[in-house]
């Protein structure tokens, strides 16, 4: 996973535990608290250090739609079209959002209105000058 410069420096505060050590390994997002026996997950969706389960997707969203405007889905089609608009070779936008097929990550890739302006530059004729 890779993390943006803001991301990264929020990390450490994600990841201690209220001893002050840090996590070390495990899931990243939590959740609240620990399963029930009934409904544990696998082994590698535990942290072994809190025993809490990973954060599940329609639990992030949740948690997003009540604190945040964008879902999950919005946000990667914000980034694939910035990225796009930054002249971003499609291959790394689609390792980015997630995408193994070109025709469903160029539907995130929408470009803005300078991206489109910049192409019709490059197409339109060179103006003489004397």
């Amino acid at each position: 996973m890779y993390w943006e410069t803001g991301t990264a420096y929020l990390l450490p505060r994600l990841l201690r535990l209220p001893d002050g050590s840090t996590r070390t390994h495990g899931p990243v997002f939590l959740s609240e608290r620990r399963p029930v026996p009934a409904r544990r997950p696998p082994a590698a969706d535990i942290c072994p250090h809190t025993g809490h389960a990973r954060l599940g997707y329609d639990r992030a969203r949740v948690l997003l739609d009540t604190y945040t405007g964008p879902d999950l889905h919005q946000l990667r089609h914000n980034a694939a079209t910035h990225l796009g608009d930054a002249e971003v070779p499609l291959q790394p936008i689609m390792g980015k959002i997630r995408h193994k097929n070109p025709r469903t990550a160029m539907r995130h890739v929408k470009p803005g209105a300078e991206a489109i302006a910049k192409a019709t530059e490059i197409l339109a004729p060179r103006r003489r000058t004397h």
